[in-house]
């Protein structure tokens, strides 16, 4: 089922704080999914990957064209807990 994400907001560590249009928010942690080379290696700057916003489709995208779908966000990536220290 597609519900798209309506807010996302970087944080530290490659970390992402989404909201869908259910009002369902979580946090997610896309390091595993930035790589050295290729499209994803730019979001290795934490700068850049600030830079992430929703995209019309409901997904998220970077300046680059690289993105996720909002299925895949909800679905497939886990939430994380970040500690407080």
């Amino acid at each position: 089922m597609l519900i798209p994400v309506v807010k996302v907001k970087a944080l530290p560590n490659h970390h992402l704080q989404l909201q869908f249009e259910d009002g369902v928010e979580k946090v997610i942690d896309l390091m595993p999914f930035i790589r050295q080379e290729g499209i994803s290696a730019p979001l290795q700057d934490e700068m850049y990957f600030a830079q992430v916003a929703v995209e019309a489709g409901g997904g998220i995208t970077w300046p680059n064209g690289y993105d996720f779908c909002p299925v895949f966000l909800r679905q497939d990536v886990p939430a994380v807990e970040l500690s407080v220290e």
